[in-house]
């Protein structure tokens, strides 16, 4: 394996065998494939390397995994004839990238050790990682998640959070996953790094506030005014722009000083100022970006144990997009 690439320090890897309520333990696969964090992180190193771009896609693809059925690897598995799977979904689809990267990592842990390995953990893996290589954060990743059978479509708009929603609305969204509204706002941080389609936030926050037209007052003018020369009403489905504007491929706490200066690109952003509760911790993690990073490892650890499967539940598949 190539040295130079594999960043994350390998000492921490195994930081301890406690496991969890859920079942998952850090360590997980120590004794069964010693080496599978470290093929994993290699193949994400490499990837990153190549398109840092697809960093954002690894921690989003875990958060969308976790949000539907639990972090099982639904996210992974394809469509077929009678069945339109969660990736095709155009929540996920085309936005969402990297499942080669993924494949490429399991077939690797296949050939070391074959039927080990879950391409839940593979994803839970795979943003951590990412994480790392966009901005050094690490956390120890528990380990033990097991793969669903199961893939629809139809299942992910009623769990995935919306661009379009408001406090309130993330606040049950997260709550009904059993995470607070702290874990929330930690986990927004994540859009310091990616990019969002113009559609996602050009009708509520550029030319159509609350259906009346016009812009809205909560974003700041020169910011809307550079939005709106890339993203004008007529942009293509294909048009991008950076999440955050001041350090957009760095994973990093500036993500809140961008809310706070009224920068934030989509209204489930910028929302997090408009409640006491959440903007004071905007306000903390801008002026302490060292608690954020802290409390990211952490909301990261607690996401990547919702409605998990383990011992005997599921399957580990052979191959990430179907089912054994």
């Amino acid at each position: 394996m190539e040295a130079s690439l594999l960043v994350i320090p390998l000492f921490v890897l195994f930081l301890s065998t406690t496991a969890n309520g859920h079942g998952l333990k850090v360590g997980h696969y120590h004794q069964t494939c010693p080496e599978a964090e470290e093929i994993i992180s290699e193949t994400v190193a490499k990837a990153v390397k190549a398109n840092p771009g697809v960093a954002a896609s690894f921690i989003r693809m875990h958060f969308h995994d976790c949000f539907v059925r639990g972090c099982d690897g639904s996210i992974l598995l394809d469509s077929t004839e009678d069945n339109t799977a969660e990736k095709d979904s155009p929540v996920n689809n085309p936005s969402l990238t990297g499942y080669d990267i993924i494949d490429e990592a399991k077939s690797k842990l296949e050939a070391k050790c074959a039927g080990i390995v879950s391409c839940a953990d593979v994803v839970a893996f795979a943003a951590r990682d990412s994480a790392y290589q966009a901005g050094g954060l690490f956390w120890a990743v528990q380990g033990g998640r097991r793969d669903g059978r199961i893939s629809r479509e139809s299942e992910v708009t009623d769990n995935i959070p919306f661009p379009s929603f408001d406090v309130k609305r993330l606040t049950q969204s997260f709550a009904s996953k059993q995470l607070s509204q702290e874990d929330m706002v930690t986990l927004s941080g994540a859009h310091s790094i990616g990019v969002s389609h113009c559609a996602s936030f050009t009708g509520d926050r550029l030319y159509n506030f609350s259906g009346r037209g016009g812009q809205d007052p909560s974003m700041e003018s020169n910011y809307a005014l550079q939005l709106k020369a890339k993203c004008p009403p007529s942009a293509s489905n294909d048009t991008v722009v950076p999440l955050d504007p001041l350090t957009p491929t760095k994973l990093d706490a500036k993500y809140y000083t961008d809310l706070r200066h009224k920068r934030g690109l989509l209204k489930s952003d910028q929302t997090l100022m408009s409640n006491y509760a959440t903007s004071r911790q905007v306000k903390i993690n801008a002026k302490y970006p060292t608690i954020w990073r802290k409390n990211f490892g952490r909301a990261m650890v607690k996401m990547g144990a919702i409605d998990v499967l383990t011992g005997s539940q599921g399957e580990i598949r052979k191959q990430c997009r179907v089912p054994n």
